[in-house]
C-alpha cells in the first residue's frame, strides 16, 4: 500500500535532492562489498546489498547516505554498463538458465535466455558462450539483470578453452581469412632481377612465412646490404577484400603454440614467402654501412625479384658462429661467405649502436610447448644467440632507413614513435636520480641524447632498481603519421615495413615506398581512424597473448601449489597489497600478498611511491631484487598464481 503512495515517493525524492551525490567507477571484492571510485581519486564503500544491482566496472552515480557516522554509497543510476558483448559459463539453478561473467571480480550469476539459434538444451554447466546484457537493475523500467545467450564458444572439457574463450571475448578470429577464388600478381611495376645473387633467409627452423631475405657485401670501407622484403601488396590492393580483412586484423596473431594469420595462409606461406630456389617479388633497400657500423647516405628502395639460395635457421647459424663442436657448416662456400660477412656487420652494428643509439638487454623469450590435447609439456627459455641478433640488427636497420626515407620525400607514413619520459615525470625523475647520484638537467633530459645517457647510466648499475623506477616515469610508444624519434630505440626515426605478411602498418608503408621509388601518388595515405586502428588492435593482440599465457601458465603450476619446489623470481612491483614476481625459469607472473611477504604483522611498510619494503623502518626488499619463492595456491579457473617468499622477511635464520 505504501510503496504506490505518491506522496510517499515526494518525499523520497525530495530526500534524495539534499543527499550528496558522486560519479564514478564500481570495484568489487571478493567479499561481497566493493567501492565507487571516484575521477578525483576518492572511494566510497558500497554495502552488499547494493552491490547487488552493479557488477563490477560499471561507471555509475550514487547518493551518499550517513548511519552512525558511517558513510555509504547507493548507486542509483547507471552511466555506463561494464557488461556489454562478454564471455560467461553457464550455471544452471533448479533447471534455469544462469551465466557467471569470466571474470575475477564477477562473482553473481545473472539470468540468462538463448537466442533461437542457440540450442539451450545442449548447454551444461562449466560451458563457455557469448551474451550480451539485455537489462540492468539500474536501468529504467529494469529490475533484474538479464543476458541473452548468442554463441557457445567452448564445451567445459575443450583442451583449447583458453585459446578460444580470449579470442571471443575481444571478437577475434580464431582462423585464417579465406583465400579468394584465385591470386592474380597484378603488378606492372618494373622490377630488377635479383636472383643471380645469394640471398639467405635466418629465421625459425619451422617458420612457413618467411618475409626478409639478406644479401651482403664487402666493399672497401665496409659493407653494401640488401635487405629484400616479400611483398604482399603485389597481391593485395587497398579496398579490396583480402585488403579489408587485413586491416580488420590489423596482425598476425600470436598465442602460445598458436597463431591465426593477417593474410590467407596461401599468400603468406606460399606465393609470398621467400622459399629457396623460387621467384618471388620484394621490396628491397640497399644500405651503405661503413666499417664502425655507421649507416653512410640514405638508402635506395626499389622493386625486385630475388630467390633465396639458403634457409638458414636461427640454432643452427647460431651454433657455426659461437663455435660450438661439431656446429652446422653451409652447404656452399658463397653461403658461408654471407654468413660471416652478416655477422661482422652484425657485431659493427652492434657496437655502433651502444655508442650512438641504444640497444635492448638480453631477455629470453619463454615459449609454450603444447600437445593437440592443450596440455603444456614444457616452457622453453629461448634466449637470444648470434643468428637472431643479425638479424636484428638487419631489420632496425633497415628500418631507421624507411623512416628517414619516407620523412625526407612524402612527409608521411607510419612510424613508432617514443618520447622518452612524460613531461610530468622528467622534475621528478631528476630528483630520484640525484639522490642516488646521477645528476642530470631537466632540459637536457628531455632530449634524445640525453635520455641515451641516462639509459646508458642506468645499464652500468649494479642492479635493476633505479631502471625499474625510470620505466615506470616513462612515455607509451605510440603510431604517428608523421617523422619523430623513437627515444626507446635512441633512434630519430623507426618506421617498419619489413613484415608486410604480418602487419599491416608495414603493408601501408609498403604502399608508400612504392609511390615515392615511382614518383607518382600513394595509393594509401596515412590518417587519423587507421592509426586509432592499428594501435587498438595491437593492444589487444598484446593483452590476448597475456591472458592465454596467464591460463597456460597457471595450468602448468598447478600441481606446483604447496609443494617445495623452490623458484628463483625477481620482483616487478610493490603496492599496498604485495608484490608481484616474474619467476625466471619460465617467466611466469605470480602474486604475493602482503601478509605472506613478512613474518611478523606490524614490522613491515610498504612504500609503492619508491618501490621498496621497509623492514623496522629499513629497506629490505625493492623492485629488480631477486628473491626464492614458493607457488603457494593456484586459481586456474581466475588464472592467478600467489606465491609466498621461502624465508620471508623478519623470520629466523635457522
Amino acid at each position: 500500500m505504501f510503496q504506490d503512495n505518491p506522496l510517499l515517493q515526494q518525499l523520497k525524492a525530495q530526500i534524495r535532492e539534499t543527499l550528496p551525490t558522486v560519479e564514478g567507477t564500481i570495484k568489487a571484492t571478493g567479499r561481497g562489498f566493493g567501492f565507487i571510485e571516484t575521477d578525483k581519486g576518492e572511494s566510497h564503500f558500497v554495502p552488499p546489498p547494493m552491490m547487488k544491482k552493479v557488477v563490477h566496472g560499471d561507471r555509475v552515480s550514487a547518493v551518499l547516505r550517513t548511519e552512525n557516522d558511517k558513510t555509504a554509497a547507493e548507486p542509483e543510476q547507471l552511466l555506463e554498463p561494464a557488461l556489454d558483448r562478454f564471455v560467461a559459463r553457464i550455471k544452471r539453478f533448479k533447471g534455469r538458465l544462469n551465466l557467471v561473467p569470466d571474470h575475477p571480480l564477477m562473482k553473481d550469476a545473472i539470468r540468462a535466455r538463448c537466442k533461437k539459434t542457440v540450442d539451450e538444451e545442449s548447454l551444461q554447466d562449466g560451458d563457455y558462450v557469448v551474451a550480451h546484457l539485455k537489462r540492468h537493475p539500474l536501468r529504467e523500467g529494469d529490475n533484474t539483470f538479464l543476458a541473452e545467450i548468442s554463441q557457445l564458444v567452448a564445451k567445459t572439457d575443450d583442451p583449447h578453452v583458453p585459446w578460444w574463450v580470449i579470442l571471443a571475448k575481444h571478437d577475434l578470429a580464431k582462423v585464417e581469412p579465406e583465400d579468394p577464388a584465385g591470386w592474380q600478381l597484378d603488378d606492372a611495376a618494373e622490377r630488377r632481377d635479383l636472383t643471380a645473387l645469394p640471398f639467405v633467409t635466418i629465421d625459425a627452423e619451422s617458420t612457413k612465412d618467411m618475409d626478409d631475405a639478406l644479401h651482403i657485401q664487402a666493399r672497401d670501407g665496409g659493407w653494401t646490404l640488401t635487405v629484400a622484403i616479400a611483398d604482399p601488396t603485389a597481391y593485395v590492393h587497398p579496398g579490396d577484400a583480402v585488403d579489408q580483412e587485413a586491416l580488420k586484423r590489423a596482425y598476425t596473431q600470436y598465442l602460445p603454440g598458436f597463431n591465426v594469420p593477417m593474410l590467407p595462409r596461401q599468400l603468406a606461406d606460399e606465393l609470398c614467402s621467400l622459399v629457396e630456389g623460387e621467384d618471388r617479388p620484394t621490396l628491397c633497400a640497399e644500405i651503405q654501412i661503413g666499417a664502425d657500423g655507421a649507416q653512410q647516405g640514405s638508402a635506395e628502395f626499389f622493386l625486385a625479384t630475388i630467390r633465396s639460395q639458403g634457409k638458414l635457421a636461427y640454432d643452427k647459424v647460431s651454433d657455426r658462429l659461437e663455435g660450438g663442436e661439431g656446429a652446422w657448416q653451409p652447404d656452399s662456400p658463397v653461403i658461408a661467405e654471407q654468413v660471416d660477412l652478416l655477422h661482422a656487420l652484425a657485431n659493427a652494428r652492434t657496437a655502433w649502436r651502444h655508442e650512438h643509439a641504444l640497444v635492448f638487454p638480453d631477455r629470453p623469450d619463454f615459449r609454450f610447448e603444447v600437445d593437440d590435447q592443450g596440455n603444456v609439456l614444457a616452457i622453453h627459455a629461448d634466449h637470444r644467440r648470434t643468428g637472431n641478433r643479425i638479424v636484428e640488427e638487419c631489420m632496425i636497420l633497415a628500418n631507421a632507413a624507411c623512416a628517414e626515407r619516407l620523412g625526407a620525400t612524402l612527409g608521411q607514413g607510419i612510424f613508432n614513435a617514443h618520447a622518452g619520459l612524460e613531461p610530468d615525470r622528467i622534475a621528478p625523475a631528476v630528483e630520484m636520480l640525484a639522490e642516488h647520484g646521477l645528476n642530470y638537467d631537466a632540459e637536457r633530459l628531455a632530449t634524445l641524447e640525453g635520455y641515451c645517457e641516462l639509459r646508458r647510466d642506468l645499464d652500468r648499475q649494479e642492479t635493476g632498481y633505479l631502471d625499474a623506477r625510470i620505466r615506470r616515469m616513462q612515455a607509451f610508444s605510440e603510431m604517428a603519421a608523421t617523422p619523430q624519434p623513437h627515444f626507446g630505440m635512441g633512434l630519430m626515426g623507426y618506421a617498419t615495413w619489413t613484415s608486410p605478411i604480418r602487419k599491416y602498418s608495414d603493408m601501408v608503408n609498403h604502399r608508400l615506398l612504392k609511390a615515392m621509388i615511382q614518383q607518382g601518388e600513394p595509393s594509401q595515405n596515412v590518417d587519423e581512424p587507421l592509426l586509432e586502428q592499428l594501435a587498438k588492435m595491437r593492444k589487444l593482440h598484446r593483452m590476448c597473448e597475456r591472458h592465454v599465457g596467464d591460463w597456460l601458465y597457471a595450468r602448468y603450476l598447478a600441481p606446483q601449489a604447496g609443494s617445495e619446489q623452490a623458484y628463483d623470481a625477481e620482483i616487478i612491483d610493490l603496492n599496498r597489497g604485495g608484490a608481484r614476481v616474474r619467476l625466471q625459469a619460465n617467466g611466469a607472473v605470480a602474486f604475493i600478498p602482503a601478509s605472506s611477504l613478512c613474518a611478523e604483522k606490524g614490522r613491515m611498510v610498504i612504500q609503492a611511491d619508491k618501490g621498496q619494503a621497509l623492514l623496522d623502518d629499513e629497506p629490505a626488499l625493492q623492485v629488480a631484487d631477486r628473491i626464492t619463492v614458493l607457488i603457494d595456491k593456484v586459481d586456474v579457473d581466475e588464472r592467478s598464481v600467489l606465491a609466498k617468499p621461502q624465508r620471508p622477511l623478519g623470520a629466523p635464520i635457522e
